[in-house]
């Protein structure tokens, strides 16, 4: 299909979510080609002050990091395979264990050699093994938190797969209606504006069932006058 342009690996079209894990929700959504790298789209997004973004290492990019820093916010990611890092300092371990995970090393890092003033803020590296057995590397800008809030910051990611993973599962968006790039893009949002509604309407009328079920309701009702609050109710 014409819109689905490759990039070099698969073809298709990229959706960038910027998930809040407090409200539940998303708050930014982008939908681009595969060829478009994710930390473009990443430098795009308005830094809070005080928030703390957790992406995986497909967001690296040394500008858009201190541009984090310098507004006083946080990150949380993987470094790269082949990013030298030198340790400064080893940071002591108050609490290993976490939900699923140790921390097993906190260290006070920078770029190894002369490459470090590509990135002149200051790092951690927190060496994790997680509850499967694998080990983990996560950096960070954020010298105060204790480890194991860092590294829970991270399993959180989890939530946007789940989301991705629902959304595909329960929107019907598994098969595409259209093949042109407005066709796909339309198909794409009016899902997550559907996903959004039905949080937003849940959580406005204190719906306690799960949102799966939530949905099927819904689903059921959607052209009967109902009260949302005794949608489950015959």
């Amino acid at each position: 299909c014409g819109w689905a342009k490759s990039n070099g690996r698969i073809r298709g079209m990229k959706l960038h979510v910027v998930y809040d894990p407090d409200s539940d929700r998303p708050r930014v959504l982008d939908i681009t080609d595969a060829n478009v790298n994710d930390a473009e789209i990443g430098r795009t997004v308005v830094i809070e002050t005080g928030a703390t973004y957790v992406f995986d290492k497909g967001y690296c990019h040394y500008g858009w990091w201190t541009a984090i820093a310098g507004a006083q916010a946080f990150f949380v990611t993987r470094p790269k395979s082949n990013m030298g890092l030198e340790v400064l300092s080893s940071r002591p371990i108050e609490i290993a264990q976490g939900d699923g995970f140790t921390v097993l090393q906190d260290a006070e890092v920078r770029l190894a050699s002369k490459s470090h003033r590509k990135l002149p803020i200051p790092l951690r590296r927190l060496t994790v093994q997680r509850q499967e057995g694998d080990t983990i590397t996560l950096l960070t800008n954020d010298l105060k938190r204790p480890a194991v809030e860092i590294a829970a910051l991270y399993k959180g990611r989890w939530q946007i797969e789940l989301l991705f993973r629902w959304i595909k599962q329960h929107l019907k968006i598994r098969k595409f209606l259209g093949t042109n790039d407005n066709a796909i893009r339309l198909q794409l949002f009016a899902a997550m504006i559907a996903y959004a509604l039905l949080r937003i309407a849940a959580r406005a009328c204190r719906i306690a069932m799960p949102i799966l079920r939530f949905t099927d309701l819904v689903a059921r009702c959607l052209f009967e006058r109902r009260n949302i609050a005794a949608i489950d109710k015959p």
